[in-house]
């Protein structure tokens, strides 16, 4: 994440821990953990497997903002042929998660300022209409008390596996109020942002940014959309994602507090 040329996270991306790194780097577990687990299309190739496993990867940080990959080297990490990289590749550029430049090779998309307003642009729109969305119609209890329990997962700071369940339980909170409209175009687009917040969030975590877990702003919208009150839960959405931008800018421009013991 960047502004256009300013190095801050750049560079401490580059920095990422090997530990973290070396933790997710075998197997070929789905990108996105559980709320994501399987293909969406019903592959079961190797192509789908390293599409699966090199999409997890850019997004853990094991490849950082900007570097140049190659396909041979990718088929040895990933165990495959040329033909299954080059098949993954074009999805991960249809994913915005990486570029294809003819005659040079992959390159893995970079984080700056400006894609960083275009995400958050895009989850104001859409994300605050899906709370909206899901108060006005019948709601789902099962799937509300589901998310009830997701609202209030936490996480211990500097802990980097129970971030890792935080993170993976906030996507699943987010596509679950996507779900609750019963629009599966809805559905689709919460689904497919959320790799680029899950991107953003193990960022700001391999620098020691660990911020506050926003357990009380997931439950009043989760209490609005109960009510049916359609008008307060995409307010409370709203509200939540202008939060969340206004904490990873400042974490971008270097504003936020990062413990000096990472």
């Amino acid at each position: 994440m960047r502004n256009q040329k300013s190095p801050r996270l750049k560079s401490v991306r580059n920095k990422t821990s090997r530990t973290h790194r070396v933790a997710h780097r075998s197997g070929f577990a789905p990108a996105l953990g559980a709320a994501h687990s399987g293909s969406e299309n019903g592959r079961s190739t190797l192509s789908e497997r390293v599409y699966q496993a090199l999409k997890r990867d850019i997004i853990r940080g094991l490849h950082p903002s900007g570097e140049a990959l190659g396909e041979k080297g990718l088929a040895k990490m990933y165990r495959g042929s040329r033909t299954p990289v080059r098949e993954a590749a074009v999805r991960l550029q249809q994913d915005s998660l990486l570029r294809i430049v003819p005659n040079r090779g992959y390159f893995v998309s970079s984080m700056t300022i400006g894609w960083l307003n275009e995400i958050y642009e895009f989850r104001g729109a859409v994300e605050s209409a899906c709370a909206e969305l899901a108060a006005r119609k019948a709601a789902d209890q099962a799937l509300l008390e589901k998310l009830a329990g997701l609202a209030r997962t936490e996480y211990q700071t500097n802990d980097f596996a129970s971030y890792e369940r935080f993170i993976q339980a906030d996507t699943q909170f987010h596509i679950g109020i996507a779900r609750l409209t019963r629009n599966p175009m809805l559905v689709r687009a919460v689904f497919d942002m959320r790799c680029h917040m899950e991107r953003v969030m193990y960022a700001a975590i391999d620098i020691g940014y660990y911020g506050e877990a926003p357990v009380q702003e997931h439950e009043v919208i989760i209490q609005a959309i109960r009510n049916q009150d359609a008008d307060l839960a995409r307010k409370l959405m709203y509200d939540h994602i202008l939060q969340s931008r206004s904490k990873v800018l400042g974490l971008a421009n270097g504003e936020a507090h990062v413990p000096s013991s990472h």
